[in-house]
């Protein structure tokens, strides 16, 4: 199916060379236009000059930015020129409404629309192993399920247009819960004069095991927190999270709120480009001098 990647950051250039290897890509575009450019070097995709360059050539039109309003900018540039039949594909981060105010406004233009946000880390973009969350049309998803593959592992449709993004909310308010109990539990072993090491090694192995203990706890450990999801961008999607909720009374985010006070200390002392990891920060005993 050909396809044509627009934000190609660290998620989006790891997907786009998984279609690349199951011979989906066909075109590639991003804001700063040296990273479409290094893809494109790689893959012998075409480099687009924008968006709405891009649309019109591709069956399948995968989204992969920021913030809502990076979403429903492209959504506008790809409205106008996709045709009639054609797929868009939104993995990014965004409220569920917004995904609904995507699909009216491709609808409009007979282009389909899923909202299927991913789960699993830089490093599963990298090895196509992430877990996608599908929120649309059944059949449309059937249609694009064969590209989607190469990037994805597990693809599980949730419901309808909105439904992939709440249940990306879901994952992040977990991922948050298991960054503090991780990040609290070991600042406790090292306070207890632990071997930090032998301890993530046997924890892992138990019970409390988990995917962030696995792939963070070690780095953390060493203060080395540059690779992975940005504490900045985690922070913006619990932001999501409050506001989704609206109106609603009888739910309640303690731990979110926790988070996201913390998290904003953090990015006030410049580690907002950091992997969530870095809370570890604000948690481990302070040297003894």
């Amino acid at each position: 199916m050909k396809t044509g990647v627009i934000g190609l950051g660290a998620m989006g250039s790891g997907m786009a060379l998984n279609l690349h290897k199951a011979g989906h890509l066909h075109g590639v575009w991003n804001r700063t236009r040296s990273k479409a450019a290094a893809i494109a070097g790689k893959t012998g995709a075409i480099l687009y000059e924008s968006p709405a360059d891009l649309a019109p050539d591709c069956e399948l039109i995968l989204l992969c930015v920021s913030r809502d309003a990076d979403v429903l900018e492209m959504v506008e540039q790809v409205a106008a020129t996709a045709g009639s039949g054609s797929i868009v594909v939104d993995t990014s981060t965004v409220s569920s409404n917004t995904a609904v105010l995507a699909a009216e406004k491709l609808a409009k233009t007979g282009v389909a629309f899923l909202d299927c946000p991913v789960s699993g880390g830089v490093e599963g973009a990298r090895k196509g192993t992430l877990a996608m969350m599908a929120g649309g049309d059944p059949a449309v998803l059937a249609r694009a399920e064969g590209a989607l593959m190469s990037i994805a592992a597990n693809i599980t449709l949730v419901g309808t247009t909105g439904s992939g993004q709440a249940c990306k909310a879901v994952n992040q308010i977990m991922c948050a819960g298991v960054n503090q109990a991780v990040t609290e539990a070991l600042a406790f072993g090292e306070a207890m004069g632990l071997d930090m090491h032998k301890v993530v090694d046997v924890v892992a192995k138990g019970a409390a095991g988990n995917w962030f203990l696995d792939h963070r706890g070690k780095t953390m450990l060493a203060d080395d927190n540059d690779t992975g999801f940005k504490l900045n961008l985690h922070h913006k999607d619990l932001t999501i999270c409050k506001a989704m909720m609206g109106g609603l009374d009888n739910v309640t985010l303690p731990l979110v709120d926790t988070t996201l006070r913390q998290y904003e200390q953090l990015m006030e002392q410049g580690y907002g480009d950091e992997d969530i990891s870095a809370l570890y920060r604000l948690k481990r005993p302070a040297p003894v001098d």
